[in-house]
């Protein structure tokens, strides 16, 4: 079980007297490890609710004008090293560990700057949490919820009406489409250079695919990519990557885009035109 949790420590943020157990005040940002240890503390020795009887791993960011602190701690040491340093490698240059903390006692602080702790932070502090919250597994086993790329492959397929090479070369030629046609070429330049090109075909590698079809994507984005009915026919060397790349198109809203079954090569193959790098 992962748990997020946001104390604000900031120099107006009161608390009861200190002389009550188990309450703190916090009067400034320099105040931050202490007031994070002790919710630590509390945490272990009197955990209620829904931590009650259960593990858990737990992260405590304060927020506020300025630097600010981080709190990873849990029931499990191990687990709450491995969300500190994945927390440290997801915020490369922001967070880093305080001195001298003792890695067995399941609690890890951390100084934090440069983050506001907004809805994109939030995201990526569950992300951490919930994948470190897992058991560890056998690393020669695929992890629960995996899937092989057969069966992304196939799944992505089911989404596409796939076309033969002379399909796509018919609808090039069929002027009585109401949609621009678009015969798009994905592979790079080493593939392009050895196996030869398709006359007429636009060639936008597959790393910069989304950025020039989205119309949302107003920087970089292709003149011609202002709607969302644009008929995108994707082909790579043999018709794999295609498909992949024509699920993408279709989840950024280019619903009619689709790829080619066998790709560059399977066009040659049945004698469709085509040319040689010179």
């Amino acid at each position: 079980m992962s748990t997020s949790s946001v104390h604000e420590s900031s120099p107006t943020s009161y608390g009861v007297s200190p002389a009550i157990e188990g309450v703190s005040l916090t009067l400034s940002k320099s105040d931050d490890a202490a007031f994070l240890r002790l919710v630590a503390a509390h945490l272990a020795s009197h955990p209620s609710g829904i931590l009650k009887d259960k593990s858990y791993l737990v992260a405590v960011p304060t927020t506020g004008a300025g630097d600010t602190s981080l709190l990873i701690c849990g029931s499990d040491a191990s687990k709450v090293q491995r969300a500190a340093l994945l927390m440290t490698s997801k915020f490369i240059g922001h967070i880093k560990p305080l001195p001298e903390q003792d890695a067995g006692t399941g609690v890890w602080i951390g100084h934090a700057r440069g983050l506001a702790w907004n809805g994109y932070d939030e995201t990526a502090l569950w992300d951490v949490l919930q994948k470190c919250a897992q058991e560890l597994i056998d690393p020669s086993h695929p992890p629960p919820g995996s899937r092989g790329i057969d069966e992304i492959l196939a799944t992505e397929r089911t989404r596409l009406h796939r076309l033969s090479p002379r399909q796509a070369f018919s609808e090039l030629r069929d002027a009585d489409l109401k949609v621009p046609v678009l015969l798009v070429d994905i592979r790079p330049v080493a593939q392009r250079a050895t196996h030869g090109q398709i006359p007429g075909a636009m060639v936008i590698e597959r790393n910069v695919l989304e950025w020039r079809f989205d119309p949302r994507y107003l920087e970089g984005r292709l003149d011609i990519a202002t709607r969302y009915d644009l008929r995108v026919i994707v082909f790579c060397q043999e018709g794999y990557t295609s498909s992949l790349a024509a699920a993408s198109l279709q989840d950024i809203g280019l619903l009619n885009a689709t790829d080619t079954a066998g790709g560059f090569k399977a066009w040659k193959e049945e004698g469709l035109p085509m040319e040689l790098e010179p």
